[in-house]
């Protein structure tokens, strides 16, 4: 059958794999292999320093802005780890953590959790919390570390 002119896909307009993957990711489909990473920040510039730094690494990047668009996208991707900072959104981190952690716990998900304080969020038991401040550099290792422990990291490097 010959190719019709005037056939749009949803890729029209796409120029590059980079754009294939943030297109896919943003419309729900899961069809490459690529380690994925979730990130549900209110900052902006967290959410874009990781997605950037990852993204080099050949990590496909979900990201939200908001802990229910987060827990949906996790839910819906059973992305390879998670970094949340339940502290961003104003309520309680505890209850913004807990549904996470028990996402995280059912599909053996490594869950970065980021905050301040000591310890964490009580019950955080399948997560790793980084106290803030934090620096990205060692933050982006940590994930590396993690994603490699779950076998999904493979040789990757900056």
């Amino acid at each position: 059958m010959p190719f019709e002119r005037g056939l749009r896909t949803p890729f029209d307009g796409v120029r590059s794999d980079r754009e294939v993957r943030s297109k896919v990711a943003t419309e729900g489909d899961t069809l490459f292999s690529e380690p994925s990473v979730l990130i549900v920040d209110r900052s902006t510039e967290t959410r874009e320093v990781l997605k950037t730094a990852l993204e080099r690494r050949g990590w496909r990047i979900l990201a939200a802005s908001r802990a229910q668009r987060g827990l949906e996208l996790a839910k819906q991707h059973h992305p390879d780890l998670i970094v949340l900072d339940p502290e961003a959104s104003g309520s309680d981190p505890e209850a913004i953590c807990a549904p996470f952690a028990e996402e995280a716990e059912a599909s053996h998900t490594p869950l970065v959790v980021l905050g301040s304080g000591r310890g964490g969020p009580r019950g955080l038991v399948h997560g790793e919390f980084i106290s803030k401040p934090y620096h990205y550099g060692p933050l982006i290792r940590r994930i590396e570390e993690l994603l490699g422990a779950t076998g999904r990291a493979g040789a990757r490097s900056a």
